[in-house]
């Protein structure tokens, strides 16, 4: 198997297992973009339990991302393995309160119960 469709196959199971999947520039810790920072904190306002996936550290993670969700930018926010959208997209639903119903309806009214923030590394 080459190695990319090993990153294919890793993105995408990251995509379908992780109730939330933010692929950002940087990790929560130490995020490096400002439209990732946008999209991890209407995230956290939401309490969403989020999976961070630091993009930066191979140029082929961003390729294989934007091929396989069709979504060029980076941030991507997956919830519950679709695509939501980058930052505005996040920051407009979280502003208006239709990530919360988002979330709610993907991943169960109890969502916030024991979110914890992680990043995950490919």
């Amino acid at each position: 198997m080459s190695t990319t469709t090993n990153l294919r196959a890793r993105l995408d199971e990251i995509i379908k297992a992780e109730p939330v999947a933010l692929f950002m520039k940087g990790t929560p810790e130490f995020v490096m973009c400002g439209n990732s920072a946008r999209a991890l904190q209407a995230l956290r306002e939401a309490g969403a339990p989020v999976s961070a996936v630091d993009i930066l550290p191979d140029p082929a993670i961003r390729q294989e991302l934007s091929a396989l969700s069709g979504w060029p930018t980076i941030p991507q926010v997956f919830v519950g393995g679709e695509l939501i959208g980058g930052a505005d997209i996040v920051q407009e639903m979280g502003e208006s309160g239709e990530l919360e119903e988002k979330l709610a309806d993907a991943l169960g009214a109890d969502y916030r119960v024991g979110a914890a923030e992680k990043a995950l590394r490919l």
